[in-house]
């Protein structure tokens, strides 16, 4: 029977700021295509109203080192997330398209975001970019990041647990296969300590 390492006790929780410092994290965001953009955009325009044209910056800036958004795919983010509630538009200045329209979040918006921070994701290969993502828009907008790594070690750990009870009597194959997912259930819980442990210094480069 497998059983994961005995991993690291909720710290303390820290608080942040609402601003963020120009920091390209060129060493974060190798391969993290699977960042849930619209709510990473929703999060970003979360610290300030702001154009299309400054989201996509200020995605690019942090997450798209390797895969920037497209003003496209950009406005048509904004256009669902309008339609939906959950953001609003402050006015059209005189003569322009998309770009001269300025946004920001609603309380129904706000509230998505908190929901999408603090709810674990299912184990797969984007896990840990989309909970990066999600690690720095908590620090930019002062959430609790330390929390949110917390409830998704939990969540891993309930899968654990069931791969683990699972295993029990099985057929090698379903052995294998259990094996196959906790190896890397316990590589993400080292990637969740690794970057708890390290949420000051990132704090210090995202937060001004």
């Amino acid at each position: 029977m497998c059983a994961g390492p005995a991993w690291h006790q909720p710290r303390a929780r820290r608080s942040a700021g609402h601003r963020f410092a120009h920091y390209t994290f060129g060493v974060y965001t190798e391969g993290i295509a699977g960042i849930e953009s619209s709510n990473a955009l929703l999060g970003i325009l979360g610290t300030r109203p702001g154009y299309g044209y400054d989201l996509k910056h200020d995605y690019d800036r942090l997450f798209g080192a390797e895969k920037p958004l497209a003003f496209g795919q950009v406005y048509a983010t904004l256009a669902r997330l309008l339609k939906h509630g959950l953001i609003e538009l402050l006015g059209d200045e005189a003569g322009g398209g998309p770009d001269r329209k300025r946004y920001r979040i609603t309380a129904t918006g706000r509230a998505h975001v908190t929901e999408w921070l603090f709810s674990a994701d299912a184990v797969s290969a984007s896990l840990q970019s989309n909970l990066f993502a999600k690690t720095v828009v908590a620090l930019l907008l002062g959430d609790d990041a330390e929390h949110l790594l917390d409830v998704q070690r939990a969540g891993h750990l309930d899968r654990m647990r069931e791969l683990t009870r699972r295993k029990q009597g099985a057929d090698l194959a379903t052995v294998l296969m259990c094996d196959h997912a906790l190896f890397h259930i316990e590589a993400d819980l080292r990637w969740i300590d690794l970057t708890q442990a390290r949420l000051s210094t990132l704090r210090d480069e995202v937060v001004r």
